[in-house]
């Protein structure tokens, strides 16, 4: 057997062991695994060296921005009035409650990163919308959570930005810009909003739920004068990639430089945060939560939030640098390529793979690690580099989410549904097969993907 499968072995089970049998945190369960394996490699002496070059990857500052941000978004309650706008449009449709949440929880998702923190943020609105409405619990608890969880592939997330890591570090001369990233990321995505929507519509007519009724629905005209600087959010966060992606090789090329232009685009996932921030400040009615102390006061009680999440990246980087020096990734890709795989044999066993690896390792941390062995096996067998890379975000980062027993999205939409887990987790593999199923089509070059 190949080093590689048994330094894997060794990380997954040091994480089954503590995260599930000693009911410890991921994170927790993480560090333990990176510390046993130091000790199995007898690589004390590079631990600095692993440290440098996990803190020394800009990208996992850019992840940090992103998770600041998602956290004023979060306290200044400016998500609200967009859903209530989307609860105004399409409550009045069979079944509305579950398109406002896979919509408005898709969204959500994006801004915070977050798939459990946004199932109990959006989920605390749309799940008694949906209960209310006729959806049977175990329902409205996997809609809520497969539509948060949607929020790891869509930029702009911070989980997409490791995927980029990974695509940059392996294909340093290409052109591709960081919009033009992000612009194939959408593209992904609206296929899989489509697939929900599309799974939802077969649920709403299998147990026959009902429109929300008109006494819940609120008032559009009230809902989007309270609300229509919140839906301006989106084109503030955006469009800065979307000019970036349709002006790069023009524009700014002609101005600044193919150097300046490279660079400007990388900085782009720098600033938008903070600029994203600033606008949120500025739009929100209450001025007085927004004070500077107040800003602080967010930021001191969100490190529990943020502190976790970033340190499992921070993990995730460090096992993938000792991986590296072992040369775990190469012994892998020998070995898929070795058994000879067809295209669709190959997109099939990576799929199944990462859903297996997210079921105990966090989606982040498997693109740190894996991401750059992924994105050349693919390579390998005909999939597009670029699709390849902007898959990652998906087949890691949400299958982690839905599926048990790391699936913390599934819990959280359970705890707010109060529904059965059995009944639950059965509705659920509905939702988990349709995911697999479309991860398959879009690998496979099937559908049109914008930016492709």
């Amino acid at each position: 057997m190949p080093s590689a499968f048994i330094y894997l072995g060794i990380l997954l089970a040091t994480i089954v062991v503590w995260f599930m049998l000693f009911k410890r945190p991921v994170y927790e369960a993480v560090f333990i695994s990176f510390v046993v394996l130091l000790a199995v490699t007898n690589t004390w002496s590079s631990l600095g060296d692993y440290i440098d070059k996990a803190l020394s990857t800009s990208l996992l500052y850019s992840m940090t921005a992103f998770v600041a941000m998602s956290i004023i978004l979060t306290k200044t309650k400016i998500i609200d009035s967009c859903i209530a706008i989307i609860l105004s449009i399409l409550g009045r449709i069979t079944g509305g409650a579950g398109y406002v949440s896979i919509i408005a929880s898709a969204f959500m998702g994006a801004l915070s990163g977050s798939g459990p923190g946004n199932v109990m943020a959006t989920g605390a609105i749309t799940i008694p919308a949906m209960k209310r409405s006729g959806f049977p619990p175990e329902l409205a608890a996997n809609v809520e959570s497969n539509a948060s969880y949607m929020g790891n592939m869509i930029p702009p997330s911070s989980n997409i930005v490791a995927a980029l890591g990974a695509f940059t570090a392996l294909y340093p001369e290409s052109n591709m810009t960081t919009g033009q990233f992000w612009i194939v990321l959408w593209g992904i995505s609206l296929w899989f909003i489509l697939q929900r929507i599309l799974t939802l519509f077969a649920f709403c007519k299998y147990y026959k739920v009902k429109p929300m009724s008109k006494d819940e629905l609120p008032n559009f005209k009230t809902s989007l004068k309270e609300g229509w600087q919140g839906l301006l959010l989106p084109v503030v966060i955006l469009l800065p990639f979307i000019l970036d992606y349709v002006f790069k090789d023009t524009f700014f090329t002609e101005r600044l430089g193919a150097t300046g232009a490279k660079y400007m685009s990388s900085s782009i996932l720098l600033f938008i945060p903070g600029v994203a921030a600033l606008f949120t400040c500025l739009i929100t009615k209450d001025k007085k939560t927004v004070t500077p102390h107040k800003i602080a006061k967010m930021f001191a009680n969100g490190v529990k939030s943020i502190a976790p999440a970033i340190g499992v990246c921070i993990l995730g980087y460090m096992i993938g640098a000792l991986f590296n020096e072992m040369n775990v990734a190469p012994e892998m890709q020998e070995f898929i390529m070795n058994v000879n795989f067809s295209k669709f044999g190959l997109v099939v066993f990576i799929s199944a793979l990462t859903c297996f690896l997210g079921m105990v390792i966090p989606g982040s941390s498997l693109v740190v690690i894996f991401g750059p062995v992924f994105i050349t096996t693919f390579a390998s067998v005909g999939v597009d580099p670029l699709l390849a890379a902007a898959m990652l975000p998906c087949i890691c980062g949400v299958m982690c989410g839905i599926t048990p027993p790391l699936g913390l999205g599934m819990y959280a939409g359970m705890s707010l549904a109060e529904s059965d887990f059995g009944k639950t987790f059965k509705n659920n593999l509905f939702w988990v097969a349709g995911q697999f199923i479309m991860e398959i089509v879009v690998l496979m070059g099937w559908l049109p993907i914008l930016g492709l």
